[in-house]
């Protein structure tokens, strides 16, 4: 390689290095945002997939950021092979080692953390470009090898949405399907109905329960008690209509995760309706206590899986 021409590779790696450094420890308002409230945050558990495809449609801050620490690290498989000659097996353990360094910094320092998902994506940056290196760089420099080595990125980078677009399918949780909440095994106090469903009037609207309805049934207040054995990952779902005086309570694990009742304005009572559709991490039993005129329907539960499970 000519004199000038390594001189210019040289200083050119050095501003982009610099450039890199700044986007690591001082861009996205690192500095303002620099607290040490809440200690040293070290990432050690990938939290998804390295890139997947974006969609064209919505192209989101996350997949730009994603393709970004991938692809700003390109230009270094690139450069560093052609300043000092060496193999991939040297150059990524280097890599990887000052990439570590770089994190660790971002923690100590507060302006970000130690995220071994960033370590992964920046050395499939540094990877692609030391393939492309290989491709177009190593040899005689022509422009169809430099065009070949630009396709071999390009190949590169949807070889590796396609492989994390199949690991997320195969590691992702899916919802499975809905199940009404009086067909677990344990259960206490009031049984609603389930069987010959009425047909009910809500806000005007004709609604036609699918599962199960329910009510005080003339009573002050019933009582419905169930446990779910300790499930993980639950989706509850349940369609709710207050015309007049009633409440609903949902209780889940001894706390009170929804009070539902008709607002009264100017003496009248403003009829609520609507869906409760919350998450748990957890959970073992659930009440739902139902006073007045008040009527849930279709309560059920899903939960959260992996394919194989």
């Amino acid at each position: 390689m000519e004199v000038k021409l390594r001189k210019t590779l040289f200083v050119g790696t050095i501003l982009y290095t610099f450039l890199i450094l700044y986007f690591l420890f001082f861009a996205f308002n690192r500095i303002e945002h620099q607290t040490s409230e809440y200690g040293y945050t070290f990432m050690l558990i990938p939290e998804g997939v390295p890139l997947r495809f974006p969609n064209l449609y919505d192209l989101s801050f996350s997949w730009i950021y994603s393709f970004g620490n991938i692809a700003a690290f390109i230009p270094f498989g690139i450069l560093i092979p052609l300043l000092y000659r060496t193999r991939f097996v040297k150059f990524i353990s280097v890599f990887v080692l000052v990439i570590l360094v770089l994190e660790t910094l971002q923690a100590l320092t507060y302006l970000g953390s130690f995220d071994v998902a960033d370590v992964m994506s920046n050395t499939l940056g540094a990877t692609i470009g030391f393939c492309a290196y290989k491709v177009g760089f190593s040899s005689k420099i022509s422009w169809k090898k430099i065009i070949t080595s630009g396709l071999t990125v390009v190949v590169l980078l949807i070889g590796i949405m396609g492989i994390s677009e199949m690991i997320d399918y195969a590691i992702e949780k899916r919802e499975g399907p809905i199940q009404a909440l009086h067909d677990v095994k344990e259960v206490t106090g009031s049984m609603p109905l389930t069987e010959n469903l009425p047909s009910l009037t809500v806000a005007g609207k004709g609604i036609e329960p699918k599962m199960n309805v329910y009510s005080s049934e003339g009573e002050l207040s019933k009582k419905y008690t169930y446990i779910l054995g300790n499930k993980k990952d639950v989706l509850f779902y349940s369609y709710y209509g207050i015309p007049d005086k009633g409440e609903v309570e949902i209780i889940v694990d001894g706390q009170k995760i929804a009070q539902l009742n008709a607002q009264l304005n100017d003496q009248y009572y403003q009829e609520a309706e609507g869906l409760v559709d919350r998450h748990f991490e957890k959970i073992n039993e659930i009440t739902i206590i139902v006073s007045g005129n008040a009527k849930l329907w279709d309560v059920g539960f899903s939960e959260m899986k992996h394919w194989w499970e």
